[in-house]
């Protein structure tokens, strides 16, 4: 049985048991589950930004859409990941049944793209005990192990190998998308002849919470867009036994990340700068509203000439409009633009949370700018809107 919703929009009165109600809180926190009123083991259900499938006991598929098309989510993806070329998205996948149909063949595809020069090799150190020497002596493990007895002899050694970081990411997302239940068997083939390619690489769980980084050079360039992309299904990946013997998984992915990733790597592009100018989230760029710097900030974009704020901006998928406090993203702002003391800042929002504007803040001073992007453009049209607001932040870097 499958239970469609769509992100933020409420579904009233659904029926689901207990088991499957405290499964749904478990592995999809992101949707609120309220008692409906005037109904018995009734629930509605409004989805947060996680949108994918969730499989809960008795067989119920509960499928999150998101309010774009998915054609559009994987072109966001794709920049997400760092791979910015979205006619690299495989065509005819606007009609995916969900997001796990669509990205099944989406990660298939990039990485068979991957491996079409083979697979990557690269150098691994290793520490082992061996009966003759190879390449370094580790003396001083050689006498606290061993009292300076040999052999076996304490080495290290760099073994050139296909077992790397980069190989371990692409079986890993490989494997977690090979246990999500899917309709069709067939989606999974390409999956695992793939898989046989990789089969000399150790295979990782990864924790969804701490997937590892990895570096890429001339050498692995080409791996960019797939291991990208499988550091967000192992990150955007969670299992769960449920209760007894009841099997329960989820795949969700948050497109609040998705669509800051997005805009940050793709006005990155249009600005020609790289992470160190344009910065995502201050990182290594300390910024404190108060003298004292106990209340930390963190602008999604910040754009830096030496130790100098040049221009700060936040990205909103959807915009915060609790009842107590229905103007907190222009609250935030005006906090960026005051501790990094510019006359000006921006949101960016999805088109349709909000409309252009610009809000003068009495007193201070400050221009609060509001510029929307329309994702249901085509993809190109999408990247000219980019360019237009990177247009209006040049001025910002030339002005420093």
């Amino acid at each position: 049985m499958q239970l469609s919703l769509t992100e933020y929009q409420t579904a009233p009165a659904v029926a689901l048991t207990q088991l499957q109600r405290d499964q749904l809180r478990r592995l999809a926190p992101s949707v609120a589950v309220m008692p409906a009123i005037g109904h018995d083991s009734a629930y509605d259900l409004t989805p947060g930004s996680f949108v994918g499938v969730v499989h809960l006991a008795d067989g119920l598929e509960i499928v999150i859409r998101p309010k774009l098309r998915i054609d559009r989510v994987l072109f966001l993806i794709s920049y997400a990941v760092g791979q910015g070329r979205w006619m690299d998205v495989p065509a005819g996948l606007a009609q995916a049944g969900s997001l796990v149909e669509a990205i099944l063949p989406a990660f298939s595809f990039r990485l068979r793209r991957a491996l079409e020069r083979g697979v990557l090799q690269g150098y691994r150190t290793e520490n082992e005990a061996l009966t003759t020497l190879r390449g370094r002596w580790r003396i001083g493990d050689q006498i606290r192990a061993r009292f300076g007895n040999v052999p076996p002899i304490e080495v290290s050694y760099d073994d050139f190998t296909e077992d790397i970081e980069h190989n371990r990411l692409l079986r890993a997302a490989v494997h977690r998308l090979l246990r999500l239940p899917v309709r069709d068997d067939r989606a999974r083939w390409p999956l695992r002849a793939l898989d046989a390619r990789l089969a000399g690489v150790r295979l990782v769980d990864y924790d969804p919470r701490r997937v590892s980084q990895v570096v890429f050079d001339r050498r692995s360039e080409h791996y960019r867009g797939a291991v990208g992309l499988a550091r967000l299904i192992l990150s955007g990946v969670s299992f769960d036994l449920g209760a007894g013997a009841v099997a329960a998984s989820a795949f969700l992915i948050d497109m609040n990340k998705v669509f800051e990733d997005f805009v940050v790597i793709a006005l990155r592009d249009a600005l020609r700068v790289t992470d160190r100018v344009l910065v995502q989230g201050a990182s290594g760029r300390p910024l404190f509203l108060d003298i004292a710097e106990r209340v930390s900030l963190k602008p999604d974009i910040s754009l830096w000439a030496g130790e100098r704020c040049q221009f700060v901006g936040d990205v909103k998928y959807k915009r915060i409009a609790p009842a107590a406090y229905p103007n907190a993203d222009l609250y935030q702002l005006t906090a960026y633009t005051i501790a990094t003391g510019l006359a000006s800042g921006m949101l960016v929002y999805v088109a349709g949370e909000a409309g252009e504007d610009t809000h003068e803040v009495r007193h201070l001073g400050k221009r609060l700018i509001v510029a929307p992007l329309d994702l249901d453009r085509p993809p190109e049209r999408i990247l000219e809107q980019v360019a237009h607001l990177a247009a209006r932040i040049a001025p910002s870097i030339a002005a420093a």
